[in-house]
C-alpha cells in the first residue's frame, strides 16, 4: 500500500478515487494534484513507481493543508468564532447547525433527538378501560 501524508492508500483503486482518502484532498484537488504530476489519474494505485509516489508526497505535504494540520485550523478557526461569540460560534457551542439549516425537522442527530422509527418519538394511545 503506497503511503502518502500518513494515509495507506487503497491499492485497488484508481489513483485519482485513491488520494481522496486523504482528509483534505477532494476529488478536485486529487485532479488538480495528478495534472501537475503529469500521471495518469485512472492508473491503480498499485502501479505507481516510487518515483511517481514520492512526487505526490512532496506536492501534497508541501503546497496543502492535511490531516493533522487541517483539523488544527479548523478547531482554531472556531474557537474563534466561539470566542468572539458571534452567531456561528453562538450555534456552534449550543451544539445546533451553523448554516442556516432547519432545525424543526432535519436536524434530529445534531439536536440528539434520534428516532429510529416514525412513530417511536409518539407517546403511548392510552389503554381502553
Amino acid at each position: 500500500m503506497p503511503r502518502i501524508a500518513g494515509v495507506n492508500i487503497p491499492e485497488n483503486k484508481q489513483i485519482e478515487t485513491s488520494l481522496t482518502y486523504i482528509y483534505g484532498v477532494g476529488l478536485s484537488l486529487a485532479k488538480k494534484i495528478l495534472k501537475q504530476t503529469k500521471i495518469d489519474p485512472f492508473i491503480k494505485a498499485s502501479e505507481l513507481k516510487p518515483e511517481q509516489i514520492n512526487e505526490l508526497k512532496e506536492i501534497i505535504e508541501k503546497k496543502y493543508k492535511i490531516e493533522g494540520e487541517l483539523h488544527k485550523y479548523i478547531m482554531i478557526s472556531v474557537k474563534r468564532l466561539r470566542d468572539i461569540n458571534c452567531w456561528k460560534g453562538a450555534r456552534h457551542i449550543k451544539g445546533l447547525p451553523v448554516r442556516g439549516q432547519r432545525t424543526k425537522t432535519n436536524s434530529r442527530t445534531v439536536r440528539g433527538n434520534v428516532r429510529r422509527t416514525v412513530g417511536s418519538g409518539r407517546h403511548a394511545a392510552p389503554s381502553p378501560k
